[in-house]
């Protein structure tokens, strides 16, 4: 089984509504010094079987397919 973590965040100069408003909402509730927020999101995935390369090939697929819009998305895929 090989476990992996995708994580896609929006791309540099994309605007982050939810980023601000969850900034907004951290200074209201005092939290002091935050300098921005980014907000993102995270899939933990598991495959069967054991080739490393070709669950990074199907991976990357996923997110070229579904999991990451790539005109304002970047993705990183990460395996344990």
């Amino acid at each position: 089984m090989i476990k992996a973590r995708i994580t896609v965040t929006l791309k540099n100069g994309v605007l982050d509504p939810q980023g601000k408003a969850i900034e907004g909402a951290c200074r209201n509730l005092g939290f002091e010094g935050l300098a921005s927020v980014r907000q993102g999101k995270v899939f933990d995935v598991e495959i069967e079987g054991d080739d490393r390369d070709g669950a990074k090939v199907r991976l990357d697929a996923m997110c070229e397919k579904l999991l990451a819009n790539t005109v304002i998305e970047d993705y990183s895929i990460t395996l344990d």
